[in-house]
């Protein structure tokens, strides 16, 4: 079974991951919702998805703000009338040696990744329970699972993807008698910028076409049995 007609939102849509599974949701013909901070890269893929024909919503706001959140969520009910998938793209990192944070960078990291992630999981939770079905899929990292190597700087990185690992836990236990599936998924190093910024030193195993792939299938029927599942993806270049 496919997407197709299914409404799913995709935060972080712009760039990166977020942009790759965005268009190739489309394509298997979903009902996209593209949802980002900065409008430049928003506007290109969305202008890539028009030209393609494909259904579309596009949503300028940050996922660390609750009213950008929930006016996100409002506009996909008035135009979509309902949420069937929520992928949680959206993620930033800051490199900085622990003893030279500053709680500004900690909070600003956390806020994002794991305040980010779980507003966008409160509103989807409440739309899906309502409807009995939904499908969430977090994006956490290697860098937050336990016994995987870490690397200096990244202290705040690897809470907050560690927090969204536990956050996807539990929902998947809550959102079982709602019919909700809800599961992580860990990648090591995605060809993205964001690895350019945080470990330069590292070779990408994988692009984000590769990931989208992957999250495409934990999303439509075929990845029905993982709920609670943090798959953790160890590719090598």
């Amino acid at each position: 079974m496919s997407i197709k007609d299914r409404v799913a939102i995709i935060t972080g849509a712009g760039r990166g991951v977020g942009r790759a599974t965005a268009l190739r949701f489309a394509r298997e013909g979903a009902r996209v919702v593209l949802f980002s901070r900065t409008p430049a890269p928003l506007d290109d893929i969305a202008a890539e998805i028009a030209r393609e024909g494909y259904p579309f919503l596009s949503v300028v706001g940050d996922v660390s703000h609750e009213e950008d959140v929930q006016a996100l969520f409002q506009q996909t009910m008035q135009v979509f009338r309902r949420v069937d998938i929520l992928v949680n793209c959206a993620g930033v990192v800051t490199v900085r040696q622990f003893a030279e944070m500053d709680a500004s960078i900690w909070d600003h990291v956390l806020g994002v990744n794991l305040r980010g992630t779980f507003l966008c999981c409160h509103e989807a939770f409440r739309i899906m329970a309502a409807q009995r079905s939904g499908v969430i899929v977090n994006l956490s990292s290697l860098s937050g699972v336990k016994g995987v190597e870490k690397f200096p700087g990244l202290s705040a990185y690897n809470v907050s993807k560690a927090g969204v690992a536990s956050l996807t836990e539990i929902l998947a236990v809550e959102g079982k008698p709602y019919n909700i599936r809800v599961c992580a998924v860990s990648p090591g190093a995605v060809d993205t910028e964001m690895l350019k910024q945080a470990a330069p030193h590292l070779k990408a195993g994988m692009t984000p076409e590769d990931l989208a792939e992957i999250l495409l299938f934990m999303v439509d029927e075929s990845g029905r049995m993982l709920s609670g599942t943090n798959l953790e993806i160890f590719s090598n270049a």
